[in-house]
């Protein structure tokens, strides 16, 4: 068991406390990975507050890159010394694992909300011995150390040299949230259109992943006008301020008579309804972000009129598929990922999480 620096939560929105923890060696079919940096993400507020399980006190962070340290002796897809991105657990034995959507998986929930291994156990623990609830999306990037079971791992190659390594973290949630919806979910084809709501990083990764798809009208809603000045950057044709009273009618007519998807990056009632209501008929509307648990909203049956609601989860991306060719795209000027990042020292955790909730920051980056 080693001893490392991590980021506890320990009351409901509390802060997040640099402490000692202890982390246990991997199992047979786990790795323990050095993090070099991770991402902080709005999930990450989420659960600090408690509008999200696990309980507290837990070691949070579902962003994280870095290096293997040690593996289990039933590893065999990394080794010691290779670069890895961690990505959310799935238990690949369901059909939608072995039909290709292992971000589907029936059993996702429980592998990555309950702060434990599926045995019930925990490789995190405080100085004092306590038990801390960890294994985040697989893994608790908050921790400089973690324990990763072998699925939760994404080798990337070590000749990275015009890729900054320590900034892939966020691929493994965000940036493949919002790339994969579009590029694997919806499919969007070439000349289609489509609207994103929410220029965070899920929404600005939507559009980027627009952009390479070919679409000749992407609309971009935010509430933060610099966001929507940099989505206009990264190649939406249209940018309008959330908080307008005629936010849907505007976007109707730049699309002609609707569009034929939109990307609710969001994730609360009103913002699911706008993705709708903004849909040709034929339409299709991914639901990909995620205002907490306990929300309803309801759609007039009229409106569903040849349209499609369609929740997406972590972009139903193969992570050790897509994470590699998102990086592919970033090497060909096409994904410039890292536009959207600004890093902090891992001790000014809190200082990263006021910027993401104000809107200041679109992906803060910890870097240990």
């Amino acid at each position: 068991m080693s001893v490392t620096k991590a980021a506890i939560v320990r009351e409901k929105g509390g802060p997040f406390r640099v402490e000692d923890v202890r982390v246990e060696e991997p199992r047979v079919d786990e790795v323990a990975v050095r993090v070099a940096a991770t991402g902080l993400c709005h999930t990450d507020l989420l659960t600090r507050d408690q509008i999200m399980p696990p309980g507290v006190p837990a070691v949070l962070g579902h962003e994280g890159c870095g290096v293997v340290t040690a593996v289990g002796a039933g590893v065999g897809s990394v080794a010691v010394g290779d670069w890895v991105v961690l990505a959310p657990m799935s238990c690949g034995r369901c059909r939608n694992c072995r039909t290709g959507h292992p971000m589907h998986c029936a059993k996702f929930l429980a592998m990555n909300l309950k702060g434990r291994r599926p045995d019930g156990s925990t490789a995190y623990r405080g100085t004092d011995g306590a038990e801390l609830s960890g294994h985040f999306f697989g893994q608790s990037s908050f921790s400089n150390e973690v324990v990763v079971n072998e699925r939760g791992v994404v080798k990337v190659d070590s000749d990275l040299d015009d890729v900054p390594r320590e900034l892939l973290g966020p691929m493994g949630c965000g940036l493949q949230t919002g790339a994969g919806t579009v590029l694997n979910s919806l499919k969007a084809p070439p000349g289609s259109s489509i609207v994103v709501i929410g220029a965070g990083a899920v929404g600005l990764a939507a559009v980027m992943a627009a952009r390479i798809a070919g679409c000749d009208r992407i609309v971009v809603t935010d509430l933060h006008r610099h966001r929507l000045e940099l989505a206009q950057d990264l190649g939406a044709t249209h940018a309008l301020h959330a908080g307008s009273d005629t936010l849907v009618r505007d976007i109707v007519n730049l699309t002609g008579t609707g569009a034929d998807f939109s990307v609710d990056a969001v994730g609360v009632p009103q913002t699911v309804h706008t993705a709708v209501e903004v849909l040709n008929t034929g339409g299709t509307a991914a639901i990909v972000g995620s205002g907490g648990a306990g929300q309803n909203m309801s759609v007039g049956i009229s409106l569903l009129f040849g349209r499609t609601i369609k929740g997406v989860v972590e972009g139903d991306t193969v992570p050790a598929l897509f994470i590699p060719q998102l990086i592919d795209f970033h090497r060909a000027g096409l994904f410039p990922f890292d536009r959207l990042i600004r890093t902090y020292p891992f001790e000014d955790i809190n200082k990263a999480a006021e910027d993401c909730k104000s809107g200041r920051t679109v992906k803060p980056v910890l870097l240990y």
